[in-house]
């Protein structure tokens, strides 16, 4: 017998980092050495103490049973400190956090949640490509806002018509921004609390890549804004700022509504992380070794871009001078070709020829697509060799 899948999973966008990996993953089976920009996966380990810490909550036994449906009380109150003494934000651990076991769950999560069929999503272009995923498997309507470059990838919301924000209930933001690498400040967060006052939005505010700020920017938080918790949420995750992307723990903090809706819907999809995970997320919030270790991995991001950036404009690529995360956004040539390339066919001349891998710009959405995303993941000898590498190919 064969079994279909349902209709709505017929209705998901595809996931082209899938596709990008296979094509990799093709060149390297043949035998080529692959200099690999397009992924967004951390190349350092996670900080020792915090896997010290792991290795010895792993062997309580009481963390071998199941978890508190939403998170141990523990973690939440660590959470709650943390955004005490990062952002000076004053949260209730019961009410206004929830615990995910990645960012991406309650990304993806949040429209079947809080949304009802025929209301709209307001997502960014280009934007992280999952947040489209949430808006098919919550049903909802969905329309996206271009970020440009001469606005710094900030939206104008100036320029929001009334019928984008027709059925809008709820607008995503993500700075320090993926795929750009723009960063948002204290007044834009002013001005974004305001404008969902204004308009009855509500405010998702994605802030994965909030501890990675170029040469010393602190990048703010959305809830740092005067009347922030009143309109929204924001998100956090241990991914980045801890390099703990394979073990799955984030969080979501702000207005108690939504973290309320999230928590339910979560009471019947989980039961929470495995405790001896969340033991060890304790740490990391609060161990004063955290800073350090942060600051340097800083560091090494800031070494590794300022190298990329000024070899690449030695052969004529210029990049967006991105303040926070750890892309850089690069522009595709001009006239390279008859019709110019899109992002798509200078990702793969880049791949085949170069066996340099990319992501192309368009799978983060269509204002994208005259840009490819360099993931700075690779040591800073591999990043000069892939500028090398596309220098011989003389397309600048």
């Amino acid at each position: 017998m064969r079994f279909s899948q349902s209709h709505l999973l017929d209705q998901l966008p595809k996931q082209f980092f899938a596709d990008l990996v296979a094509k990799v993953n093709a060149q390297i089976a043949a035998g080529h050495d692959v200099i690999n920009l397009g992924q967004g996966n951390p190349d350092q380990p996670t900080y020792d103490f915090i896997v010290e810490a792991m290795a010895k909550a792993s062997r309580k036994p009481l963390n071998h049973k199941y978890s508190h449906f939403r998170g141990q009380t523990s973690l939440k109150e660590a959470i709650a400190t943390f955004y005490q003494e990062q952002y000076d934000v004053d949260l209730d651990p019961e009410t206004e956090v929830c615990v995910l076991g990645g960012a991406k769950i309650g990304l993806v999560e949040f429209p079947l949640a809080l949304m009802n069929p025929g209301e709209k999503l307001l997502l960014p272009d280009p934007g992280y490509p999952d947040y489209l995923s949430g808006s098919v498997l919550g049903q909802v309507d969905y329309d996206t806002f271009p970020l440009l470059a001469e606005n710094d990838f900030l939206p104008d919301y100036a320029n929001f018509s009334d019928e984008l924000l027709d059925k809008a209930r709820f607008l995503y933001l993500n700075y320090p921004n993926n795929p750009t690498g723009a960063v948002a400040s204290t007044e834009f967060y002013d001005q974004t609390v305001a404008f969902a006052k204004e308009k009855g939005l509500g405010i998702v505010s994605d802030l994965a890549y909030g501890a990675l700020g170029a040469d010393g920017y602190d990048n703010p938080s959305f809830l740092s804004s005067k009347g922030a918790k009143e309109v929204g949420i924001e998100l956090y995750t241990f991914s980045k700022t801890f390099n703990m992307a394979g073990w799955r723990l984030a969080f979501a903090v702000g207005n108690k509504d939504m973290i309320s809706a999230l928590n339910l819907l979560q009471d019947h999809l989980f039961v929470s992380v495995f405790p001896a995970i969340q033991e060890a997320g304790c740490v990391a919030l609060l161990d004063e070794r955290s800073g350090d270790a942060i600051r340097q991995l800083n560091k090494l991001y800031d070494q590794r871009r300022h190298a990329f950036v000024e070899a690449a404009a030695a052969i004529g690529w210029q990049a967006y001078p991105s303040k926070g995360s750890f892309y850089a956004w690069m522009p595709i040539p001009k006239g390279h070709i008859p019709k110019g390339h899109t992002s798509k066919t200078f990702s793969d001349l880049l791949l085949e020829e170069a066996k340099v891998a990319v992501a192309p710009g368009i799978g983060f959405g269509a204002a994208g697509d005259s840009y490819v995303r360099i993931g700075l993941l690779e040591s800073t000898e591999r990043l000069l060799e892939a500028v090398a590498r596309i220098k011989k190919l003389d397309l600048f």
